[in-house]
């Protein structure tokens, strides 16, 4: 937080895929920490090598040192450190800290979850039309939803659904492990559906370390939302 807004290292890692040396040093700095806390735990992170070693692990640090890095580069609050604990494949343990918002939001599964203490709930909406989503811009086949405010934090993103601030949060990509596992878990213990962009199970430390797109919504318009999104899912899911 102290070097946001300041002068530092940037650059692509691909075309379109930014990083700074911040989002190396917060790497550093999370995998010194959660290593000493559980030692025979694994590692996924977006700014470390991935190792097959991983796999043999029953539990796993899944971390995104900066999730939402444009954000970052851009002096604009909507980032955050994602930073969850798997076991078995679920997540267990999930935080995300947005100290540029405020906020520290926190997760335990089968107990709750929170943001800055106070539990949070997704929202009671049953019906599709008028979701409140976070995004740019709707598709024209989506344009009966409402448009609020998007954190380039895709996690940050599904954290508002956990929140009552939005109703329905999806993408139909291949995306990563370590964008989603902490937000995931807050989601579900707040009482919203999430799952991949095809309505299946979320499941973590896979070999790829990866799942096809997500769906975050308030519980009573999950079905629709699956039913709307299906057919362009399944066009995406080709790779």
């Amino acid at each position: 937080m102290a070097r946001w807004q300041t002068d530092f290292a940037r650059w692509e890692k691909s075309p379109g895929n930014p990083v700074s040396d911040i989002d190396l040093e917060v790497n550093a700095l999370l995998h010194a920490r959660l290593s000493a806390l559980d030692p025979e735990a694994g590692w996924l992170s977006e700014e470390t090598a991935d190792s097959a070693a991983r796999l043999s692990c029953s539990r796993l640090w899944v971390v995104d040192p900066i999730d939402g890095t444009r954000d970052y580069l851009r002096g604009r609050p909507g980032w955050s450190v994602s930073v969850a604990l798997i076991e078995d494949g679920a997540a267990m343990i999930g935080v995300l800290d947005a100290p540029a918002r405020g906020e520290i939001w926190r997760a335990v599964r089968g107990g709750g979850a929170w943001r800055n203490g106070v539990a949070l709930q997704a929202s009671d909406r049953t019906d599709l039309v008028g979701a409140r989503v976070p995004t740019d811009a709707l598709p024209k086949a989506d344009r009966d939803l409402v448009v609020v405010d998007k954190p380039n934090s895709i996690a940050l993103r599904i954290a508002m659904v956990a929140a009552g601030e939005a109703d329905l949060v999806a993408t139909a990509r291949w995306g990563n492990e370590w964008d989603i596992a902490a937000a995931a878990l807050i989601a579900t213990e707040a009482g919203a559906i999430i799952t991949d962009a095809l309505g299946g199970a979320l499941a973590f430390n896979t070999q790829a370390a990866e799942a096809f797109g997500i769906l975050a919504t308030a519980p009573g318009i999950h079905a629709a939302a699956s039913a709307r999104l299906r057919e362009r899912a399944l066009a995406a899911s080709v790779r």
